[in-house]
């Protein structure tokens, strides 16, 4: 049984250890100077109440800064670069009449001129990528058993295609095109047509020999000049023309087929290149490209 006396000793000796266990957990109270120094540390909190933010080494600031001097850097490149391609270009192509190209393996050398935007090229009618680099001296074989280059015409304009005597379809097809194209012209615009020649260059010399040739010529418009030569003369010409030509696979016969382009270039009377014509095009089309060459090129331009 508990007495009142005891009770009222519980009650005051817990008072104490409550009291201590307050104090402890909330800590001590400072005030005056030293709670000032003390405000705010570990929750952001300056010595005036306001917070204090962490700053890095790079601010926004100085990224925009950066960032305006490497634009400026990179348009003074530019436009020194264009400065000196332009005096370049212009040393170049005032220097050398016959123009300027910057692969004279693929591409053929274009004339420039100066206009208010600086130097530009002249249409050549090749489109931007300009004139392909097709073409060049060669010597052949003609069905009379003469040397002839691309000297011999000379002031004329050639429709020039490689073929063999053996094609089943695609050859007779393209030499029948341009013997139509030849009789169009003969009718519409005949003092052209007299200054185009027709050459057909064989890509089959094993077999191809000048009494083949005259056989195969018969079926054909009178106009054409078949050419043909010895392997090298014609590997040497169909390289300079970029003519892809490879022999197939012979029968149990001996017999065989010859892949090649289908393509007719179209040469000025100055010995360049001036157009070239796809299996697609027809008669008209052609036709009608080559009026347009001719009437719009000077004589040996």
């Amino acid at each position: 049984m508990t007495t009142p006396l005891l009770n009222r000793f519980r009650v005051s000796s817990q008072a104490p250890i409550r009291r201590y266990l307050s104090s402890s957990t909330t800590g001590p109270k400072i005030s005056g100077p030293a709670a000032s120094k003390t405000q705010g540390i570990g929750s952001g909190k300056g010595a005036a109440g306001t917070f204090i933010k962490d700053r890095g080494p790079v601010s926004w600031p100085s990224l925009f800064l950066v960032s305006i001097a490497a634009a400026s850097c990179v348009a003074y490149y530019n436009i020194e670069r264009e400065r000196r391609l332009e005096t370049a270009m212009g040393r170049v192509v005032s220097s050398e009449s016959g123009g300027w190209s910057p692969n004279p393996e693929v591409m053929a050398p274009r004339k420039f001129e100066l206009t208010k935007w600086g130097w530009f090229p002249k249409d050549d009618g090749f489109g931007a990528s300009g004139k392909p680099a097709i073409g060049g001296p060669w010597s052949l074989i003609d069905l009379d058993g003469n040397l002839v280059t691309n000297v011999s015409f000379q002031g004329k304009w050639l429709l020039l295609y490689f073929g063999f005597a053996r094609c089943p379809d695609i050859c007779p097809s393209e030499m029948l095109k341009i013997g139509r194209v030849i009789d169009q012209l003969k009718e519409t615009h005949p003092e052209l047509a007299s200054k185009i020649v027709p050459l057909f260059v064989s890509v089959d010399p094993a077999r191809d020999s000048l009494s083949a040739l005259k056989t195969y010529a018969q079926d054909f418009h009178p106009d054409f000049v078949f050419l043909t030569g010895s392997p090298t003369q014609v590997q040497q010409m169909a390289k300079k023309y970029r003519v892809y030509v490879s022999k197939a696979e012979e029968t149990e016969d001996g017999d065989y087929l010859v892949d090649h382009s289908i393509v007719v270039y179209f040469h000025d009377d100055g010995g360049e290149l001036s157009d070239c014509f796809t299996q697609s095009m027809r008669p008209k089309d052609i036709a009608e490209k080559i009026v347009e060459r001719m009437s719009n090129t000077q004589p040996g331009a």
